[in-house]
């Protein structure tokens, strides 16, 4: 009949076995596997980018979009660059970042607080609560 004999658990006692084909069972074995990494949830990582003299104006506004990003379940990386001499400014750009994170406070926590990575502050907010659309 060109069935294999296959032993399914070797712990149990008596040991389990069946008789059915390999190659069948190899392949419905990594159809399962695949199935369930599709349905795996994928994470989102969207940037936002700001100055260290970044306006109210524009503030608010990349604000609104971190909101929206972290409603739709996505993390938002904030960060502030540095370009040329403004790396003086350092403290003007981990204030800045605080208070993005806390205004966004409601809609996400913070999973990594400002840290400077060479010309760049980096900050990493993920979102709290479940999906919204």
């Amino acid at each position: 009949m060109e069935l294999d004999l296959v032993m399914i658990s070797d712990k149990a006692d008596p040991p389990v076995c069946k008789i059915l084909d390999y190659q069948k069972f190899l392949y419905q074995l990594k159809k399962k596997q695949k199935e369930i990494k599709a349905n795996a949830q994928k994470i989102v990582v969207k940037e936002i980018r700001f100055g260290p003299n970044t306006d109210d104006h524009d503030y608010n506004f990349k604000l609104k979009h971190a909101i929206n990003f972290l409603q739709e379940g996505a993390k938002v990386k904030a960060y502030v660059f540095f370009k040329g001499r403004s790396i003086l400014f350092k403290e003007q750009g981990e204030i800045l970042l605080l208070r993005f994170a806390q205004d966004l406070e409601e809609y996400g926590k913070v999973e990594q607080l400002p840290k400077l990575e060479g010309k760049r502050m980096i900050m990493v907010v993920s979102p709290k609560g479940t999906k919204k659309k």
